[in-house]
């Protein structure tokens, strides 16, 4: 057992990560402004603190005396406030709370990016040097919000330079998170159902058709918790599902929604998905649980080979050598 801080623990995916992580044998502690409807989970403790206070957040970090530290609060929308709120309070809330963590002697500390880090939907046009996309893709944030979690992967990167392997950090970019309510009809983030976005490709085409069960999220962080130690610092992982959130293949859809992609999307066959989650199966052994076919009733499609997961242990040995 694992006593994990989580921050924004009372949010949208917060809850369906500390739930999880709950589930998983762990001791949480949730830093919110809000607390949660979950105080019946077993070994949940709930302290609500402004994170943008950074005398408050730097003292409920040091006195949670967790073992791992998981940084989700942040405005979680794009455009949602003004540009220069969201890159001021995500960038500095990103910082204020990890180098609190390092501060605090915390040996594991994880902070959510995002995919659109990439720059997708770009007003002016946006093409990648190929797909799917992945961590070696170059980043071309063009919102503020986007900035803020390129800048929180930086975050990262900067602090491991300072403390070198005596902390160990890392971020993920979880795609378009749907909680298990909203495969039974509640509204996704974007106040669409899952069927509707699905009806409609539009819904989906400005996020690439990107998605993942929070559930998976959950058991993702649990895999990177247990592996820090052993792969490289201040690595960047995506977490998506193992197929895109779409009735047709993405190589016929793609070019109706990305001016230009008709050559770059040929080579997503069948119900291959615009990210790929190769290197968190690859590094860690890890591999999504769930998918939008099998949570909602509908025919699945057979599997290659070729994304079988390694296990856990020649994964690692693979990253390493």
């Amino acid at each position: 057992m694992t006593r994990i801080a989580v921050t924004g623990g009372a949010g949208r995916l917060g809850r369906s990560l500390v739930a999880g992580l709950a589930a998983a044998g762990h001791e949480l502690v949730s830093l919110d402004r809000e607390v949660s409807d979950a105080a019946e989970l077993q070994g949940l403790e709930q302290i609500p603190v402004d994170l943008t206070d950074t005398d408050a957040a730097t003292r409920a970090i040091a006195g949670v005396r967790a073992e791992a530290l998981i940084h989700l609060a942040a405005i979680a929308v794009p455009f949602s406030a003004p540009e220069e709120v969201i890159l001021r309070t995500n960038a500095t809330m990103a910082l204020t709370v990890m180098s609190a963590g390092v501060a605090a002697g915390i040996p594991k500390i994880v902070t959510a990016s995002s995919p659109t880090v990439l720059g997708y939907g770009a007003p002016r046009g946006w093409l990648p040097d190929r797909f799917p996309l992945d961590e070696e893709t170059t980043p071309q944030p063009w919102n503020a919000y986007a900035l803020s979690k390129h800048l929180a992967e930086q975050t990262i990167a900067m602090l491991a330079r300072q403390t070198g392997d005596a902390t160990r950090f890392a971020a993920f970019r979880p795609c378009y998170v749907i909680a298990p309510e909203e495969w039974r009809g509640a509204p996704t983030q974007q106040g669409h159902t899952v069927v509707e976005r699905l009806a409609d490709p539009a819904l989906s085409a400005p996020a690439l058709f990107n998605y993942v069960d929070a559930r998976d999220v959950a058991t993702f962080v649990d895999t990177l918790l247990r592996a820090l130690p052993e792969i490289p610092n201040a690595e960047v992982f995506f977490v998506g599902a193992d197929d895109a959130l779409a009735r047709r293949p993405l190589a016929e859809l793609l070019p109706q929604f990305v001016p230009g992609s008709d050559e770059l999307a040929a080579g997503l066959t069948g119900t291959s998905p615009a990210f790929s989650n190769a290197k968190a199966r690859r590094v860690l052994g890890w591999r999504p649980a769930h998918g939008w076919r099998g949570e909602l009733g509908e025919p699945a499609f057979a599997t290659s080979d070729a994304t079988a997961a390694p296990s856990p242990d020649s994964a690692r040995k693979d990253v390493l050598a």
